[in-house]
């Protein structure tokens, strides 16, 4: 049996992490960008090492106490488990909040990309935990992006060596997914500054004790705004005023009126929050220009997609890591072929090795294309060429719905399966996996539902360049088919032979979408979702096909960093995607096409 001792132990991917830098993005090529120099493969994998080193050892062991204690609403005031502000505190002391940001704030300048591998590490450690790191990055980068460049100077430093966190402020009681229904208000004082009511609801470490200011960014609306999204502002409004000299000054009028009871990520307080309820409002900072505010928050949205779907990667490692090795422990019935008399580890069991390889190869079909979209945002922004940037920047648009979509659904599905490869032991709670499917099951609702994720694939990433980004892509991918097909090796031809069936339909099923998406827009939202899974199965596969093909050369050349065992499994992996996941594609192809008269067909009434 599992014991709750081994609930604590999380070995860092490195050797997987290290071949996707080296083979599947261009980690060197990047360290030649200007901005980065500084950063070559060497200085970035002893960061990655030694950050792994540290959310091993320092952060993982809060995970099942943080789920246990939970976070504690205490007047007005948030308690968070005891384990954490000690693990924040060093979190802190190291610096590691800033690596991936500006070195004129104090960081550590290195590409976005290593900013996520690195918060696919803290995730696997404590999903929980990583929620006031991954929102307080969100609220830096909208203030690089729309800031003034006295309110960056007052805020970003300490936002960046996380002394202070920050939150996003969208959700209110009438307003979710539609955020242009917010009623919060902003009304303009004599001296520049707004007064801010309202409430807002589902706001994460909106109040908490890890540090002493939060700094929170808040949609609100003015009184002359226009209805909708259109007439919807930012505003920084932080918990504590700030001084000229950067000292904390007065209690701003914004408190916590209550934290949710919810189903996982029980030590990540999600607050309502109230704003002026004890004055005539809250003092706010306007970021940018009035009625500009979504916009500029979804520089934040778009950064917290990413992040999301690294948060299903992070928990899909972890369970992974928790069935794997329970199923090389747990004996359990005979094996075919097993000595008569014996009981065989579960992992000899053909379904158990089929949960094993699915969970494997989901997991590092995820990771290869989360960290192709940050490579390529890393591009979008600094690459010198002009055609490049651009070309950068349409593929991380594609990419962004599939990394938040397919990844939290991957990281459900593996941890669903964690549970299953336990058994019975897997639904009791002491065990210890059950915390990994309700940690993770928020994340398909979080920034924008998987269904939104979908629309927006369809209705704005489908018709960019009339179709022409995604016949790109298809174009990327059938190139990778062949060369697999032709590569005179059985292995990888028969990956590339699946790969480019795959294609086939993903093409003929999104020329469908946009010949129809025209005609009725319902035939086109009818047909998002899977879609969207068709699309992200068959990117999955194009990247394990890549990896095979890598890790054949690797052996073929001898003499690689990797060890032989590795680079097999990367080629027998790819091929179980190919064999096993990937030939769902054909089958969403009738649902992605077969229009919207069937939703409509029944009533609501009869639902």
């Amino acid at each position: 049996m599992h014991t709750l001792g081994r609930m604590s132990d999380y070995l860092p991917p490195l050797q997987d992490i290290d071949f996707l830098l080296d083979q599947i993005v261009d980690l060197e090529a990047l360290s030649k960008l200007e901005p980065f120099t500084h950063a070559d493969p060497a200085s970035v994998q002893g960061v990655i090492e030694e950050y792994g080193r540290f959310v091993s050892e320092v952060i993982a062991p809060t995970n099942r106490t943080g789920d246990l204690e939970g976070s504690i609403l205490e007047g007005d005031e948030v308690r968070t488990p005891e384990s954490f502000k000690t693990a924040y505190d060093q979190y802190v002391a190291a610096g590691w909040g800033g690596v991936s940001f500006d070195p004129g704030y104090g960081g550590g300048g290195f590409p976005h990309l290593v900013g996520i591998v690195l918060q696919e590490l803290l995730n696997s450690a404590n999903m929980a935990f990583a929620m006031a790191p991954l929102l307080t990055q969100g609220a830096i980068e909208a203030l690089v992006a729309h800031g003034s460049e006295t309110q960056q100077q007052v805020f970003l430093p300490k936002m960046v060596s996380g002394e202070w966190t920050g939150t996003m402020n969208l959700t209110e009681p009438e307003a979710g997914s539609d955020v242009g229904a917010l009623r919060t208000k902003a009304v303009r004082q004599g001296d520049g500054t707004y007064r801010i009511t309202g409430q807002k609801i589902f706001i994460t470490f909106g109040e908490h004790d890890l540090a002493p200011q939060i700094i929170h960014l808040v949609l609100a609306r003015t009184p002359d705004a226009p209805p909708g999204t259109k007439g919807i502002s930012l505003f920084i409004v932080p918990k504590f005023l700030v001084g000229d000299d950067g000292s904390l000054g007065e209690r701003n009028d914004v408190h916590v009126v209550s934290i949710e009871h919810k189903m996982g990520i029980k030590a990540s307080p999600t607050c309502v929050l109230a704003y002026g309820d004890n004055s005539d409002g809250a003092v706010g900072y306007l970021v940018g220009e009035e009625h500009a505010g979504m916009r500029y928050m979804f520089t934040m949205m778009n950064n917290a997609r990413l992040g999301v779907g690294i948060e299903g990667l992070g928990v899909a490692e972890r369970a992974y890591q928790d069935a794997r090795r329970y199923a090389q422990e747990r004996q359990q019935g005979r094996a075919v072929g097993a000595e008569p008399g014996t009981r065989s580890l579960i992992v000899e069991h053909p379904d158990v090795r089929r949960m094993l390889l699915t969970q494997k190869a989901s997991v590092e079909a995820l990771r290869a294309m989360a960290y192709l979209e940050a490579e390529h945002i890393d591009l979008w922004r600094h690459h010198p060429d002009a055609s490049r940037r651009e070309g950068a920047g349409e593929l991380v648009e594609l990419l962004t719905p599939l990394v938040k979509a397919w990844g939290t659904d991957v990281g459900v599905d593996v941890a669903n399966l964690t549970i299953q490869i336990y058994g019975g032991m897997g639904f009791i709670e002491e065990t210890g996996v059950a915390q990994y499917l309700r940690d993770v099951r928020i994340t398909q609702i979080y920034e924008g539902t998987n269904g939104i994720q979908a629309i927006d694939l369809v209705g704005r990433k489908l018709p960019m360049r009339a179709g022409g980004v995604v016949a790109d892509q298809v174009a990327r991918m059938r190139a990778t088919a062949a060369e697999l097909t032709g590569s005179g090796d059985d292995a990888l031809a028969a990956i590339g032979g699946r790969l480019a069936e795959a294609v086939d339909t993903v093409e003929q099923t999104t020329a469908w979408l946009l010949e129809h998406g025209v005609a009725d827009v319902n035939d086109l939202l009818a047909g998002a979702a899977p879609y969207l899974r068709m699309l992200s199965l068959t990117v999955g596969g194009w990247l394990l096909g890549r990896s095979a093909a890598a890790a054949r050369s690797l052996l073929d050349a001898g003499g690689s960093s990797h060890d032989a065992g590795f680079l097999a499994a990367k080629v027998d992996t790819a091929r179980f995607f190919a064999d096993h996941l990937l030939p769902a594609v054909h089958g969403l192809a009738a649902p992605a096409t077969a229009g919207a008269e069937g939703l409509f067909a029944v009533s609501p009434e009869q639902l």
